[in-house]
């Protein structure tokens, strides 16, 4: 069965990380997405290696560009332009992530769009969004999370605020976000046979990513920092390093599991306290200690059939090998251009029909253009010209 977003036809403007990942997704999901790119620009994810053996494609082009087209464009060329005029016509849902105002001055903003296809769905993706006082600054992850409040509060006392080993704000706020939007928008467009714009700001999006801690704070509690919350290390839910120098996590904040993970660690005296005891340093020093006393693979049989939120710390490769990782299918395996078989990330979505698709891994960038340009009913010759005079660079 078809996925279940066959149907949907997007353009994709966007580079790096944020964009990528949202159209990625929406492949899998069924959608036929067109990635236009620069041919003289050069996408830094294009040159992270490692690269599939026998080519010059990198393993994040090739998991990013997934289930796409992908072809070249100068948008600085009129004929370029054109081209886009008449894509648009097809392809109703344009996703773009350059700084506020490139697209309106290369004639491909909103506004423009619309003229042409009135239905048109055009999401921006950007740091900060398209207006406010820092709206024109570069930034990245870092930047958007450090800004949006989540970064004081995170981390340790003693060290300050942590990096994390994925993308907070690119992928968990601007990706999902931009994919939320588009659906969103296309539900609308059903309804009432309308398109319209999209502002997606990762920044607004870590902002919102406060939860719990901001609702608390916005209502008129204190303002929250680092290790003096419930889930930020200001209770026994935290890491614990094992004898090994591997880690375990303890997440049990109901009554009920923190009496197990207490009787198994042989902590019963801390049964009555809860998770959050009144001499929390010194009693999380003994919980230390205790974990630190047998590996991270003995606590975890130890833990085996006891129901308390206890998991190991994984490294990625443990992770990719977990049963319950394969059980779930979140590793898939596709042909590389050389007939092997390469594993990528699957989608995080799982459906009782129609179900994500993984057909192809991500081809070099510009490998479809010439297919591109014959489908809108030029010939091989206007093929040539345009080559010839730099259309596609």
């Amino acid at each position: 069965m078809a996925g279940p977003l066959t149907g949907l036809k997007v353009l994709d403007f966007s580079t790096l990380l944020p964009g990528p990942y949202a159209s990625m997704v929406l492949a899998d999901l069924g959608a036929d997405v067109l990635r236009v790119s620069s041919g003289s620009r050069i996408d830094l994810a294009e040159q992270f290696p490692p690269f599939i053996p026998g080519t010059k494609l990198s393993a994040t082009t090739a998991w990013l560009g997934r289930g796409k087209r992908t072809m070249t464009l100068n948008l600085k060329d009129e004929k370029a332009i054109k081209i886009i005029h008449q894509l648009i016509k097809e392809y109703d849902i344009v996703l773009e992530q350059f700084r506020p105002g490139v697209m309106e001055k290369f004639g491909l903003d909103y506004s423009g769009m619309k003229k042409i296809n009135p239905a048109i769905i055009y999401c921006s993706l950007t740091g900060y969004g398209q207006t406010g006082p820092v709206s024109m600054n570069a930034g990245h992850d870092i930047n958007y999370i450090a800004r949006s409040g989540l970064m004081g509060h995170s981390g340790r006392k003693e060290s300050g605020p942590s990096l994390t080993g994925m993308q907070i704000a690119d992928v968990g706020s601007g990706s999902n976000n931009a994919i939320i939007g588009i659906l969103s928008a296309v539900i609308n467009r059903k309804n009432t046979g309308k398109g319209q714009y999209i502002d997606i700001s990762m920044a607004d999006g870590v902002i919102a990513f406060n939860a719990i801690a901001g609702a608390s704070f916005l209502a008129g509690g204190p303002e929250p920092g680092r290790e003096d919350g419930l889930i930020n290390g200001g209770t026994l839910y935290d890491f614990y390093e094992t004898k090994d120098g591997k880690y375990i996590s303890f997440g049990g904040l109901e009554p009920q599991f923190f009496k197990a993970f207490c009787e198994t660690i042989g902590c019963e005296d801390l049964i009555s306290q809860g998770v959050a005891p009144k001499n929390l340093p010194a009693e999380k020093e003994r919980v230390r200690k205790i974990l630190k006393s047998k590996t991270r693979d003995e606590w975890t049989k130890e833990f085996k059939n006891v129901d308390a939120c206890f998991e190991p710390v994984l490294s990625l490769d443990e992770a990719a090998k977990d049963p319950h990782t394969l059980e779930r299918k979140m590793i898939v395996e596709l042909n590389a251009p050389d007939g092997t078989r390469i594993q990528q990330v699957a989608t995080p979505i799982t459906f009782s029909e129609a179900k994500p698709e993984y057909n192809k891994i991500g081809d070099p960038t510009g490998t479809h253009t010439k297919d591109v340009i014959l489908e809108l009913g030029y010939s091989d010759n206007d093929y040539e010209e345009f080559k010839k005079n730099d259309v596609f660079n």
